[in-house]
């Protein structure tokens, strides 16, 4: 049975311009900053490798399985699961994965709003004004953290109100290979510095002492956050698939974006720590572990620009951060896209009004966030570390016990002829039924644990 999709909901263009934009809600702030940090902090190239396998071994399974329910339905995660006839249970799952990007998004939009203010205070820091300087790099500015939530938030419903290939496809076609430019001129600059050659070895030289239980599963977290599994935005985004699309190599690219540009936010990004280190800057604490993330990118990197010539200071500033924004925005477009595709499935709304509706409602999150910045680790804990894993052990069981994989590899034989005889066609009901739930469950519970000891 062909479930019948809107006619009006809209789809991708072109299999490059879903690929880019799915690969653009992966990068984000995580990939350019959280993955390097523990890298930095857990072995190096070690913890590479552990990344790596649990990016396929549980992120790649997963993705296929939601992009796979999505264009089966053609609906948001909340009327996917209710398409089949499964128990009113996974409708709640469903909502349960909006309210987490709904939640997500409310937090992210803040500390997004974080990297564009520093573009500008990178500008007045060279420009000779400390005074407006301080305003726009102080993170704990109330009035400042809402002006640029504010403005960070239209500019994501200004994407998400064109649509999906005229507004999130075009974007992300230009962001992506825009940041990826910005990347590699960054990765050649910071190179060039004393210190950048130890960050390098540091970078690739594993250390696998450090490869213990915990590692794994910080490891096994960073992958499955960072190809934004779990809370419906791949299934948001698959429902915008055609019929022709072949999704395991679709999924395929996507997972390999984003290994790509972690691997190159790591080239530039742990030098950089080494270059700054070399000029004075405190990377690493006492007992020789690495200082927070959040310190390194809006302290320590500032820091070193404002160590350089103040024509390539400013230059090299403006540009990491505007690296910065735009992987954020990336992720942010794709964060609102989920709730506003509910609310136009399930209550007929234009995009543009709903667009604008689930936009202020986030907006006025983030407005009470941006005053009291403790709630940014409440949320975290709760949407983020808690929501997505049970959101992505759900989506397995339901793939399994209520669709089932026989009629999953159906919907996937479109666009991939052959695919029961295939190795990936054999291959991935068994990855899917038993390794990713396990590892999913480990590192669901292990948090739990990690929480309450």
């Amino acid at each position: 049975m062909e479930l019948n999709k809107s006619d009006n909901r809209g789809n991708w263009s072109s299999k490059l311009g879903f690929i880019l934009a799915a690969a653009g809600s992966a990068i984000g702030l995580g990939n350019i900053w959280a993955y390097p940090s523990k890298v930095a902090d857990n072995g190096g190239a070690a913890f590479i490798l552990i990344y790596v396998l649990c990016c396929f071994l549980v992120g790649y399974p997963i993705m296929v399985s939601e992009l796979a329910i999505g264009r089966k339905t053609g609906k948001s995660p909340f009327g996917a699961f209710r398409s089949f006839g499964a128990p009113k249970f996974f409708g709640i799952v469903g909502l349960w994965g909006i309210l987490c990007g709904f939640m997500i998004l409310s937090f992210y939009n803040v500390v997004a709003g974080w990297t564009l203010s520093y573009v500008f205070e990178e500008i007045f820091f060279f420009a000779g004004n400390a005074d407006l300087a301080n305003w726009f790099g102080d993170l704990g500015n109330g009035h400042k953290n809402a002006v640029f939530s504010i403005i960070f938030m239209f500019l994501t419903i200004g994407i998400i109100t064109g649509g999906v290939a005229e507004g999130i496809e075009k974007a992300t076609k230009i962001m992506m290979p825009a940041l990826l430019a910005i990347l590699l001129f960054m990765i050649a600059f910071v190179f060039t510095q004393d210190g950048a050659s130890e960050g390098l070895i540091y970078y690739i030289k594993p250390d696998f002492s450090k490869i213990t239980f915990d590692l794994f599963f910080k490891a096994m977290g960073q992958a499955f956050f960072s190809l934004s599994l779990g809370m419906g935005t791949l299934i948001t985004y698959g429902s915008y698939l055609n019929k022709k699309a072949n999704i395991p190599q679709a999924a395929f690219y996507v997972t390999m974006a984003d290994l790509s540009i972690a691997f190159l936010a790591g080239l530039l990004i742990i030098p950089a720590m080494f270059v700054a280190q070399s000029s004075g800057v405190t990377i690493f604490d006492e007992a020789g572990n690495l200082i927070a993330s959040t310190t390194l990118v809006f302290n320590a990197l500032p820091n070193l620009f404002h160590s350089m010539h103040p024509l390539l200071g400013l230059f090299s500033g403006v540009l990491f951060f505007l690296l910065l924004s735009m992987a954020a925005l990336t992720s942010t477009i794709s964060l609102l896209e989920v709730p506003v595709s509910y609310v136009i499935d399930e209550f007929k709304v234009k995009r543009k009004v709903a667009a604008y509706i689930i936009g202020f409602a986030i907006l006025s999150v983030s407005l009470a966030i941006a005053y009291n910045l403790n709630l940014i680790d409440l949320f975290s804990t709760i949407f983020n570390d808690i929501g997505l894993p049970l959101g992505g052990f759900m989506i397995s069981i339901f793939l399994v016990y209520v669709w089932k994989t026989n009629n999953a590899l159906i919907e996937l034989n479109n666009g991939y002829d052959g695919i029961d005889s295939s190795f990936f066609g054999k291959l991935w009901p068994f990855m899917v039924k038993y390794i990713s739930p396990v590892l999913i469950g480990i590192v669901f519970f292990q948090t739990i644990y990690s929480l309450i000891r």
